[in-house]
């Protein structure tokens, strides 16, 4: 706790000590009670003699509260919260002196209540900071992971790559299901290779809005001028609002990107744009939404990844 955070007053202390031995009246039920609101933090209870009078062991409690304010403190106004806010008191109404008894719970917790209402503000602030705490934490937690999972693919990809072209058909299938799993972490709702009539599509997914259909290539040779052709056939076929993304880790032909410098329905991926995003130098939807960018603005199908880095 820092020097600028607001203290709990001496006189909040007082009253917390003189409401906690008032508002049960059992030395076991005071126990349950007090082991109940700080589970979390037996060691406050720890050595304590609860043999000796509820008075004794809540002289004791708030000591130790008020000795470590820098590390209970929220725990402390926690307690206070609870105690404030009690309105019935079920074991005293039971007893003979039941009206005398009650009367005197509510007195403390109405001193105590008073006291907290002056520490509202200092409450507030505390959850507030436990929220921004938790938030930060919880986020760096999913960054974590995200990244952990980034590793993993990228361990995945460099895998495929050191089988050789030695069984292409199973390389492919398996740089399928890699692609699938890296667009299903950035949350691209990605679906695996499906069968339409007369016509093979390696996969699809939903970006920014927009449909694509996905076409998957790990071939010794580049993607060129026909299959680039096929392709476009592939996504022109589909809804007017369809567009595309050619995947090739070994790239395309001049005479592939040539063709579709000024008109095209689909986008291309290479082995250095997959690099830079299991590297986490650019994310996978910045990389397409500033691919599509160039496509509609010049009509070209190849941005190179190195251009997001100018």
């Amino acid at each position: 706790m820092t020097g600028q955070t607001k203290r709990i007053s001496t006189s909040a202390y007082q009253a917390l000590r003189d409401a906690l031995p008032v508002v049960v009246w059992y030395k076991k039920s005071f126990n349950r009670y007090l082991r109940t609101a700080l589970r979390q933090h037996p060691q406050l209870l720890t050595g304590i003699d609860f043999d000796l009078s509820k008075r004794e062991v809540a002289d004791e409690l708030v000591d130790r509260l008020m000795h470590d304010e820098h590390i209970y403190q929220s725990v402390t106004l926690q307690l206070m919260m609870e105690v404030a806010n009690m309105h019935k008191f079920p074991e005293l109404e039971r007893l003979e002196d039941s009206v005398n008894l009650v009367r005197k719970a509510k007195e403390a917790v109405a001193e105590l209540q008073r006291h907290t209402s002056q520490h509202e503000q200092l409450i507030i602030e505390r959850e507030r900071s436990e929220a921004e705490r938790n938030a930060h934490s919880q986020q760096a937690e999913l960054a974590r992971r995200f990244s952990d999972e980034l590793d993993t693919l990228k361990n995945d990809f460099y895998r495929l790559a050191s089988q050789g072209d030695g069984n292409p058909h199973q390389r492919g299938r398996d740089f399928e299901k890699f692609l699938n799993h890296l667009f299903e972490l950035f949350d691209l709702e990605p679906r695996l290779s499906y069968v339409l009539t007369n016509e093979q599509i390696d996969g699809a997914f939903s970006f920014d809005t927009d449909d694509y259909v996905l076409e998957a290539k790990w071939t010794k040779d580049k993607v060129d001028v026909p299959q680039a052709n096929h392709f476009a056939t592939k996504v022109r076929n589909k809804g007017k609002n369809a567009l595309g993304l050619l995947v090739s880790v070994n790239g395309f032909t001049a005479g592939a990107l040539d063709e579709y410098k000024r008109s095209t329905p689909f986008m291309t991926m290479d082995h250095a744009d997959i690099i830079c995003v299991l590297e986490q130098r650019a994310r996978l939807d910045d990389v397409l939404r500033r691919k599509k960018r160039h496509a509609n603005e010049t009509g070209e199908c190849h941005f190179p990844i190195s251009r997001l880095f100018e």
